[in-house]
C-alpha cells in the first residue's frame, strides 16, 4: 500500500533523516529501521536499544543527548518540524525493543 503523507518535503526529509541518524548511532550497523501506518498518521520504529522510559520526556530538549559525539538536536528539530505541521510527536517503545516515534494529525492521501 501507498500513502502520500502532506508535508514539507525538506521538512519531512529533515524528520526523516534524523530518525535514521539517531537509530544508527544507538542501533549501530545492524540497526532495523521501519515505517508505517497509523489512524491518522505514521511511525518510524527502530532495533536499537531504545529510550530509557524515565528520559522519554526530556528527548526532545534541546542539547539533550546520550552521545558523546552528539549534538542533542536530532530530536529537538524532528519535535519542531512535526509541530511546524501540525502534528503530534511522541516517543515510546517500539514492538521489538527499541524506539518509536509516532506522529498523528496528519494528512495523509
Amino acid at each position: 500500500m501507498t500513502v502520500t503523507v502532506r508535508a514539507d518535503r525538506s521538512r519531512l526529509k529533515q524528520v526523516l533523516e534524523n530518525l535514521l541518524r539517531n537509530a544508527v548511532s544507538h542501533g549501530g550497523a545492524d540497526v532495523t529501521v521501519t515505517i508505517g501506518d497509523l489512524d491518522g498518521g505514521f511511525y518510524v520504529a527502530d532495533t536499537s536499544p531504545g529510550l530509557p522510559e524515565d528520559e522519554r520526556g526530556e528527548v526532545f530538549e534541546a542539547g539533550h543527548t546520550t552521545d558523546s559525539d552528539g549534538t542533542g538536536f536530532g530530536l529537538a528539530i524532528v519535535e519542531r518540524a512535526g509541530e511546524a505541521h501540525g502534528w503530534a510527536v511522541c516517543v515510546t517503545d517500539g514492538p521489538d525493543g527499541g524506539a518509536r516515534s509516532e506522529f498523528t494529525g496528519v494528512g495523509i492521501e
